[in-house]
Order: structure tokens, then sequence, then C-alpha cells
């Protein structure tokens, strides 16, 4: 566990390094270039069967099936006594929704409109909050889910992981989505969620001593 907490920190401290040039980058509106042609780059695989595809992934990263998916997740929870975790899990959405809304708001990057996009977003671009919020949620409850079943664990981590990365894909197939917001997007989920599992563990630690002290 301590060499997986050593790499966790590292990466963490990569990921903020790499945060703090990617901020400027878009705060001196260096990125636009590249991101354009990442864009074109992806367009150019668009056909009818994976518009259908795409869609329906990015569908996992919408609000309306988030919310859902969170309320079932806590409405379990709850049953299963586990109050500790439905608490941290609702810390781990809300904070994730206030980073995503208050980057969104400071950076105010218009979306991409390089052709028109199969669906409507009409909010500010970076970073994306479909990354953002799926890596936060999807890799929370994956987290939980190791915990559970852990003879399961790579299997579990290995789909959160697919699913995460098809929905930010899906961001840039659909060009609604610069490339620059969903590393940012990813990126800043990642870190909160580590913020989430320590605090996890730091509470499941804190009931087991005062059960222990019982």
């Amino acid at each position: 566990m301590t060499a997986i907490s050593t790499i966790a920190l590292f990466a963490c401290l990569v990921i903020l390094l790499g945060l703090s040039w990617l901020f400027q980058e878009v705060l001196e509106k260096e990125a636009f270039g590249f991101d354009t042609t990442v864009l074109l780059e992806v367009h150019r695989w668009t056909n009818p069967v994976l518009d259908r595809v795409m869609v329906s992934l990015t569908r996992f990263g919408d609000p309306e099936c988030v919310v859902v998916i969170i309320a079932l997740s806590f409405g379990l929870l709850l049953w299963r006594q586990q109050r500790t975790e439905a608490k941290v899990l609702t810390i781990a959405c809300l904070g994730a929704l206030i980073l995503n809304q208050g980057l969104k708001l400071f950076f105010a990057k218009p979306r991409p409109q390089l052709w028109t996009p199969l669906i409507p977003e009409t909010s500010f671009s970076f970073p994306s909050g479909h990354a953002l919020g799926s890596l936060v949620l999807y890799g929370f409850l994956a987290h939980l889910l190791a915990i559970e079943f852990p003879k399961l664990s790579h299997w579990i981590y290995s789909f959160a992981v697919v699913l995460i990365t098809a929905i930010g894909v899906s961001r840039l197939y659909l060009g609604v989505h610069w490339f620059t917001d969903i590393v940012a997007g990813y990126a800043v989920g990642f870190l909160w969620l580590m913020i989430c599992i320590t605090l996890l563990k730091l509470q499941t630690q804190k009931k087991m001593g005062g059960l222990l002290k019982f």
C-alpha cells in the first residue's frame, strides 16, 4: 500500500505541474491551434454509426443520467448502513460540480464551432464537465466496488477506465469540447478523486478506531 500511495502522490504532483502550465496556456489563448488540429483529425472519422454510438456514450456523463446514478448509489449505501461512504460520495459529487462550474466561469473559454455539433451545448468549454464528473463519480464508485469485491478489482477499475475514457472521446467526436478541455477535466477530476478517497480512508480509520476503543 505504501508503494501505491507513493505512486499516487507522485502522479498528483505531476498533474499539478501539468495543470499549472495548461491553465497558463488557456489564459493566454495559446492552446487553440493545437486543439483545432486534434478536433479536425477526430472529425475525419465521423460516420452515422459512430454518431449514434458517441451520442449514447456521452449520455453517461449527462446531468440527467449522473443524478440518477448518484441517487441510486446514495440510497444503496444508506440501505447497507454505509453512511460514511454515502457522505463522502456526496462530498465528491458536490465538489466536482463546484470545481467544474467555478473553473468554467473563471476561464470563460468558448466551445468549438468547427462544425455543427450533434448535440446542443451552451455553457463554457473549459474544463469538460463530462470528463471531470465522470472520473470523480465512476472512479469513486469503482473504488467502493473494488473494496467490496477485491478479487474483481482489476476488472472493476478496467471497466471504469474504459467508460471514463469513452465519455471523454465522445465529447471530442461530437465537437462540443476541445482536447485541452478533456485533459483538464480528467486532471482536476483525478486530483479531487484522490482527495475524496483519502478522506474516505481517514473517516473509515477514525470510525474503526472508535469501535476498537469502545
